[in-house]
C-alpha cells in the first residue's frame, strides 16, 4: 500500500490559501484529492475566543498536538475522525471520518507549527501576500461570505497582528516555495485579476530547471518572466517571477518547462482538458484568468507528482 502524497499550503487569514488548493485539487482530479483544514483544531468557538481574549491564530488556541497525530496518521494512510469547525457560525459541528485519498492538502494557520506536522508533508508552501492586499481580500471576504462588517474586519485585523507576526509568518522559514501574489505598480487597481506573482524556490526540494527563462527573456529585466537570485530569511534561493500581463506564449514556454520534465505530466499542460487552471473569481462575480495562478498551481502540482515518483 503506498501512502498518500501530503502538501501543506500555510498562510495567514485571507491570504488565498482556498484559491490555489481548489486549483490543485481540479488538476490532480478531486477524487484523488483529500482537503483538510487545520482550522478546524481550534480549542474554543467564536465565543469562547472573544470571552477569554485569545485569537485563532494563538497555538494555545488550537489542539496542535491532534492535528499533528491525525498527520502522521494520514501520512500512513490511516483514516481520521476529524473535527469541524463552521466560519458562517462560529462554533463546531459533529466531526467526520475521513479517509486519504492518492493526495492530501492541509490548507490553514498552523500547519508547520510543530516540528512533528512540518515531518509529515511531502511540499510545504507559505503564502505571504503584501499585507495590504491580504487586508483588501479579507475584508472582501469576510463581509460577503461570513456576515462581518468592513470596520469589524480592520478592527480584527489589528487585534490579530500581534500573533500574526509571532505565530504565523515566521513559517514562511520552513517552506520550500513562497508564493507572493502583487499588484504591479501601474495596475493600482487590481480588480481584473493582473496580479504578478513572485515564487521564492527553496532548494529543500528539487525543481524544474528554469534556466531556460534567461535565454527567453534575453536577459532583459523588463521580460514578463524572469529568474534572479535572492536570499529569503538569510538563505539563498532562487526567485520566479511572472507578471500578470505575461503573454499567453511566455506562459506556455513557462508551462513546456516544467511539463517537459515529466512526460505524465502532459494530461496537466493541456489547457484544454484543465480550463479551471488560473480561475479566480472577479468583483462582480465574473471569472478571470490569471496565468500567474495557473503556473504557481502547475508548480506545485509538478512537486506533488514529483514526490509520487519518489515515494512509489
Amino acid at each position: 500500500m503506498s501512502r498518500p502524497i501530503i502538501l501543506g499550503i500555510v498562510g495567514d487569514s485571507a491570504a488565498g490559501k482556498t484559491t490555489l488548493t481548489k486549483g490543485i485539487a481540479q488538476v490532480l482530479g478531486t477524487e484523488n484529492v483529500t482537503i483538510i483544514c487545520t482550522d478546524d483544531y481550534h480549542r474554543y468557538d467564536r465565543t469562547q475566543r472573544s470571552e477569554i481574549g485569545i485569537t485563532a491564530l494563538h497555538p494555545d488556541c488550537n489542539y496542535l498536538d491532534i492535528m499533528q497525530h491525525h498527520l502522521s496518521q494520514l501520512r500512513i494512510g490511516q483514516p481520521i475522525l476529524k473535527p469541524i469547525y463552521s466560519h458562517t457560525t462560529g462554533t463546531f459541528e459533529p466531526p467526520v471520518y475521513i479517509k486519504p485519498a492518492k493526495f492530501v492538502i492541509i490548507e490553514g494557520l498552523l500547519g508547520y507549527s510543530t516540528r512533528g506536522a512540518r515531518d509529515c508533508y511531502d511540499v510545504k508552501v507559505y503564502l505571504a501576500p503584501p499585507e495590504s492586499l491580504r487586508a483588501e481580500w479579507k475584508v472582501k471576504r469576510d463581509t460577503q461570505k461570513r456576515g462581518y462588517t468592513e470596520e469589524q474586519v480592520l478592527a480584527e485585523l489589528d487585534k490579530r497582528e500581534p500573533d500574526s507576526e509571532q505565530f504565523i509568518r515566521p513559517q514562511r522559514q520552513w517552506s520550500d516555495i513562497v508564493v507572493s501574489f502583487y499588484p504591479s505598480s501601474e495596475d493600482e487597481d487590481q480588480a481584473n485579476g493582473h496580479l504578478n506573482v513572485r515564487l521564492v524556490l527553496r532548494p529543500t526540494i528539487p525543481h524544474p530547471d528554469f534556466t531556460e527563462i534567461i535565454k527567453f527573456g534575453n536577459g532583459n529585466s523588463n521580460s514578463a518572466i524572469r529568474l534572479g537570485l535572492d536570499r529569503d530569511m538569510g538563505k539563498p534561493v532562487d526567485v520566479l517571477e511572472v507578471d500578470g500581463h505575461a503573454t499567453l506564449e511566455q506562459v506556455n514556454k513557462l508551462e513546456q518547462l516544467i511539463c517537459s520534465d515529466m512526460p505524465h505530466l502532459k494530461s496537466i499542460c493541456d489547457r484544454e482538458s484543465n480550463p479551471e487552471l488560473g480561475k479566480i473569481a472577479g468583483t462582480t462575480d465574473e471569472t478571470l484568468q490569471s496565468y500567474p495562478l495557473a503556473l504557481t498551481q502547475l508548480l506545485i502540482t509538478y512537486h506533488m507528482l514529483k514526490a509520487t515518483q519518489i515515494h512509489h
